[in-house]
């Protein structure tokens, strides 16, 4: 292979399946960060400091111990694993999927406190209006925290978008990086820096670059938005 030339066939996969993981991932993290933090900022109780501080442990953990606890719960000798590999008849360990498991875990937490500032950043007297005309719960979150907290599940989804295209530790660890299956664009600059093809290597660090960027910038905008008003 030319090493001063891109190989544009052995370019495109990692670029495709880390914005397919990092979609997944921060939809998945979204949904699931907006759930906790919406019960977590409106309900109180022994032990809350302790179950937050779980949940965040995936943004200061290192990315190696967050795969290596990943690999011990979804390995093929676990309980979880084989249940897996039972239904799927496939192991979720060295598959895109363990990758989006992976984005998620390490995504999490930035979507979570970013949920959380939101909904405590909403006026509870507003929710109160609503549940006194006899709205539900539910209905109170869909039609009146929910669109309130707008901007924040916006960023919360920008920053889970990035965060998940980044992560390289705990993704190496579960999912490898199999070319074409689960190499994303940090693995693959990875091995383009070891085997010494530096213009690949520049190549995928441009994309992430560029798509980073992009990202922070539309945060960025939302910020600066909600300031103005």
């Amino acid at each position: 292979m030319n090493v001063n030339a891109i190989d544009w066939s052995l370019f495109w996969p990692p670029v495709r399946l880390s914005l397919q993981v990092a979609l997944l991932s921060s939809i998945v993290a979204v949904v699931v960060g907006v759930a906790v933090a919406w019960k977590m900022s409106r309900t109180s109780f022994r032990g809350k400091v302790f179950l937050e501080t779980i949940l965040m442990l995936p943004l200061v953990l290192p990315p190696t111990v967050v795969g290596f606890l990943l690999l011990v719960i979804l390995g093929r000798r676990s309980l979880l694993g084989r249940w897996i590999e039972a239904i799927f008849s496939a192991p979720v360990i060295f598959s895109w999927w363990a990758a989006v498991i992976a984005s998620v875990v390490v995504a999490f937490p930035l979507v979570y406190q970013t949920m959380k500032s939101g909904f405590n950043g909403v006026d509870r007297d507003l929710e109160d209006a609503g549940r006194s005309i006899g709205a539900g719960e539910w209905q109170v979150f869909r039609y009146i925290t929910l669109p309130l907290a707008g901007r924040a599940l916006m960023t919360a989804f920008i920053l889970g978008f990035a965060r998940a295209l980044g992560e390289f530790g705990a993704t190496l660890m579960i999912a490898g990086n199999i070319p074409g299956k689960t190499q994303t664009v940090p693995t693959a600059i990875y091995v383009a820096v070891d085997s010494g093809n530096q213009t690949m290597a520049w190549a995928w660090t441009i994309s992430i670059i560029i798509i980073s960027f992009l990202m922070l910038l539309m945060t960025r905008q939302q910020r600066d938005s909600k300031a103005s008003f």
